[in-house]
Formats: C-alpha cells, sequence, structure tokens
C-alpha cells in the first residue's frame, strides 16, 4: 500500500509519570528517574485506521448476530426448519464447539498470516454462511428437511468467529497510537455484544409467523454480504505505512511455539488465564440460561428479554467509560481488580433476588450492574494481558484466554444444569414445556455466583505484573534505538537488577530472558 497523509503526527512525550509506572509494579525510590524514561519522538496515525476499525466493528456484529438469530425465535425456528427444539439449540451451541478446536489455529494464522489476510477470509466465510442459510430456506428449491443446509451455513458462521473474536488487540496494536489503544479495542469488542442486542431485538419483530424465518434469513445475509464486500475490497495491507507507537514498529511477533512456551512460563498470565476465562464462562451461561433461571420464578420470556438487553446495554456503557478511562491513566490493574469485585458483588445479588417472586426492579438492576461492571473488564482484561505478555503476539496470548473461557463454559454449564432439581409443585412458572417439570435453579445460580466470587478473589490477590510493552516504549524512546523487543528485555532487566521489580514476576519464562544471569 502506497504512503498514505497521515491523520495526526504525534510528537509526544511518553505519558509515564511516576505513579503510572508505578502501578505497573515497576517503580520505586530506588528506581530510575522517570525524567530519564521522558523523551520526544514522532509517530504517525492514520485516516485508514478508522475504516479498519469500522469493517472489523460491522463483521463483529455480524457474526455475533447470525450466532444468535434463532435463540429468541425458538419455537418458530424450529415448526419451519422440521426440527426439535433441541436441534435448534445446537445452532447456537455449533458455535462454541467449533471454536475450541479452532482457535489455536486462528492465533498462529492472526500473528504470523496478517491481520488483512485473516479479515477477509472471515468476512468470506461469514457472508458464505449467512447466504448458505439463507439457500436453506427457500421453499423454491423442494428441500423436505432444510436443517441440515441451515446448520451448514451456521457452522460456517462459527468457524469465522475466532477469526473475528481475536483481532481486536492486534488491530488496536498495529492502527492505533497508545493514548488510543485501549478506546479502539474496546469499540471493536463492544461490537459483538451489540451484535447480541441486534439479534434479541430484531429476530422477535421480524418472526411474527413462522412463514418470516426466511426474511429473517435475508436481514441478516445483506450485512454480512456488506462488510465481505468492505474488507476485501478496502483492506490493503495489515498494518499502516509507518507504526503509531514504539510497539508497532516490531510488529512481528515471538514465534507462535515459542510465544505458547512463554505464556505457560509466566504465572501472572496463568492467573489472568484461569480467572478471566472463568468470567467468561460465568458470562455465557447467565446469557444462555437467564430465561430458563427467571420463567420459574413467574417472569414472563418478555422481562427475561429485557434484563437480558439491559445486561448488553449497561454493559456496552462501562466497557465505553472504563475505555477513555484506561487509556487516560493507564491503570489496567486496579480497574480490571476493582471490576472484578464489583461484578462479584452483582451476580451474588442476581443469584439471590432471581429466586425471589415479584421483584422485577431488584432483578432488572442486578441485570444492569453485572452487565456495567463485568462487560467493562473485557477489553480491559485483553489490554492488560497484552502489556504482561510481550512480545508474544497479541492473538496469541488473547486467543488463548478465549480458549479457556470456552472450555470453562462448557464445564460450567453441564455443571448448572446437573444441579437442577424438579419442582413438584410450580404454580407460578411460566416455562413448563409439554407436560415436563419446571426446574430449580436456585443451588446452580448459588454455585455461579460462588465460583465467579473465588475466581475474583484469587486473580485480585495473586495477579501482579509490570507493563512489559508500555516501559518497552519509554526505553524504545529514549535510546531511540529500533530493537524494541531488546529494550523490552533490558528495560525490565534494569529493574530486576536494581532491586525494584522481583525476578518471579513476570521476568523469568525462559531461561534467554532471565535477567538475574547478567545482575
Amino acid at each position: 500500500m502506497g504512503k498514505l497523509p497521515s491523520d495526526v503526527v504525534v510528537e509526544r512525550v511518553l505519558p509515564y509519570p511516576p505513579d503510572k509506572l508505578s502501578r505497573g509494579g515497576l517503580q520505586s525510590k530506588n528506581s530510575v528517574p522517570t525524567r530519564e524514561l521522558i523523551t520526544r519522538s514522532t509517530f504517525k496515525v492514520y485516516k485508514r485506521r478508522w475504516f479498519v476499525l469500522l469493517v472489523l466493528c460491522l463483521l463483529n456484529s455480524s457474526n455475533a448476530a447470525l450466532w444468535l438469530t434463532f435463540a429468541p425465535v425458538a419455537d418458530q425456528s424450529a415448526q419451519y426448519l422440521h426440527a426439535t427444539l433441541d436441534q435448534v439449540n445446537w445452532l447456537s451451541l455449533v458455535y462454541m464447539v467449533v471454536a475450541i478446536p479452532l482457535s489455536f489455529g486462528t492465533t498462529w494464522m492472526i500473528d504470523s498470516l496478517g491481520l488483512r489476510i485473516t479479515l477477509i477470509l472471515g468476512s468470506w466465510l461469514n457472508m458464505l454462511g449467512a447466504l448458505l442459510r439463507l439457500f436453506g430456506t427457500f421453499e423454491s428449491l423442494g428441500l423436505s428437511d432444510p436443517y441440515p443446509l441451515v446448520m451448514s451455513g451456521q457452522t460456517l458462521c462459527a468457524v469465522a468467529q475466532p477469526l473475528v473474536i481475536f483481532a481486536p488487540t492486534k488491530m488496536a496494536a498495529l492502527w492505533f497510537s497508545e493514548n488510543q489503544r485501549a478506546t479502539a479495542n474496546m469499540i471493536a469488542s463492544m461490537s459483538n455484544p451489540v451484535g447480541l442486542l441486534f439479534a434479541n431485538i430484531l429476530s422477535p419483530l421480524i418472526v411474527t409467523t413462522n412463514d418470516r424465518i426466511p426474511l429473517l434469513m435475508l436481514v441478516y445475509a445483506i450485512p454480512a454480504c456488506l462488510v465481505c464486500f468492505l474488507a476485501t475490497v478496502g483492506l490493503r495491507s495489515s498494518g499502516p505505512p509507518t507504526p503509531p507507537s514504539a510497539s508497532a514498529e516490531s510488529s512481528t511477533s515471538e514465534p507462535f511455539i515459542q510465544g505458547l512456551k512463554l505464556l505457560l512460563r509466566n504465572r501472572p498470565y496463568l492467573v489472568l488465564l484461569v480467572c478471566f476465562g472463568c468470567g467468561i464462562a460465568v458470562f455465557t451461561c447467565f446469557s444462555s440460561l437467564l430465561e430458563q433461571i427467571l420463567c420459574v420464578r413467574g417472569y414472563s420470556n418478555f422481562f427475561a428479554g429485557l434484563c437480558g438487553s439491559l445486561f448488553i446495554v449497561f454493559g456496552v456503557v462501562g466497557a465505553g467509560v472504563l475505555g477513555l478511562f484506561v487509556d487516560k491513566t493507564k491503570m489496567f490493574t486496579e480497574v480490571t481488580k476493582v471490576n472484578m469485585a464489583l461484578s462479584a458483588l452483582a451476580c451474588i445479588a442476581f443469584a439471590v433476588v432471581s429466586q425471589m417472586r415479584q421483584q422485577e426492579v431488584a432483578v432488572a438492576a442486578a441485570c444492569s450492574l453485572f452487565g456495567l461492571f463485568g462487560f467493562a473488564i473485557y477489553p480491559v482484561a485483553m489490554e492488560l494481558c497484552v502489556e504482561c505478555t510481550y512480545p508474544v503476539g497479541e492473538a496469541t496470548s488473547t486467543g488463548l484466554i478465549f480458549i479457556s473461557g470456552q472450555v470453562q463454559s462448557v464445564v460450567l454449564m453441564v455443571a448448572l444444569q446437573a444441579l437442577t432439581r424438579p419442582l413438584a409443585d410450580s404454580p407460578f412458572s411460566t416455562c413448563s414445556i409439554g407436560g415436563d417439570p419446571a426446574l430449580s435453579w436456585r443451588v446452580s445460580v448459588l454455585v455461579m455466583a460462588g465460583v465467579f466470587a473465588a475466581l475474583s478473589c484469587l486473580f485480585i490477590i495473586f495477579f501482579n505484573s509490570p507493563y512489559r510493552r508500555i516501559l518497552a516504549e519509554a526505553k524504545a524512546a529514549q535510546s531511540g534505538r529500533p530493537s524494541f523487543k531488546a529494550d523490552c528485555i533490558d528495560t525490565v532487566s534494569q529493574a530486576v537488577c536494581q532491586g525494584t521489580l522481583e525476578p518471579s514476576i513476570g521476568t523469568k519464562e525462559n531461561e534467554e530472558l532471565d535477567p538475574g544471569k547478567d545482575c
């Protein structure tokens, strides 16, 4: 791609005063004065970055809407597709099943082949899946059983999901300056729940009768085709002509296998992997089981849908506020820990009030707060993940967390369903179907809240890591050298040798990087 006119020329003093760097665990009384880390350097950011962000947001929203197309209209979908409700549920579950084995290949693809190829491939798979679903509902094709063709299309969309959902951190790192990265990552990440929100709203509005299912498929196929065209024609390269930040100057990551080894030896990252993966699992189970949990206490499907919408809307608002906040303050660790604690409290509140009857305001408030604090963690935690694992590729480190969340989602979903008990008498239930007894979710929601609270406590107590990418940017700007990875290692090594950073905290992931040997 030819050189583009720059949108902004960033001539900046690195915004890392002593109190900011101390939050990463590197600044103390014995450390190098911060003024030695402050220097001026010039980086360019380009107008095209907003187009790349737009394409990723549209692709993320489209893929999420395709995922949840059938869930709000399960009964009508089952009748039109000549399928059972369990088969309709598998149209959503296939996303989870496909994502786990494909995620490792996806992380390698993003970090090795580049953002452009990954997004174009994801957009084509997303579009082909949407069109295949549409063709499967055409009565003119004379299909006696349209379900297999619709499931095939849904599976293609599921294959596209890892290619899309792992990309925000990489896109933010390659295209945006250090004071815009968290905001860009937040916008791209939150486009996924926005797609879920649209699906929850549009599907019931469109499908008033069974014969409107083909129209529903068409409505979701149009955005998929549009974003595929924009990605194929508009994405000319994986990154801009010149880097927007010091870290982007060395956009090539550690080799994939070597990166995995570094991650598995990084103790702060392993804490984040388990604890934040549990958070993803709890949110997945909450979204999937909300209607079933509430209907047994007499709450209507409309109210359950309203709570789900409040959960997403407040989550997007919270993520927007925190994205701007951490861009200014770089308080990734503090923000993540505080929000994990508040999310656990909101989850406990929901577990209690959801078992009470006629408490609509309390239930809606609990769902809103759970979304406000919980959803806001996601983009911040992804940035924190990149900061504590640099120079491992962004897609590799964040992708493993997504895999951890998917695996824990399956385990937790099975466990919560196993903990339910049939109710002999449920006069207020609105969810008993086909004469089957309603299920009590009392124990299940309490276990869900307890697990989330326990893992939140573990994260708050045991997670501590330097902000490697931020420190490396400061070091690179000071020295004026292009070897950014070496600067990252040198900066952490200096802190260890000066006694300002414990060698055990994120610095001995492999023998070659052990700074203690050179002290």
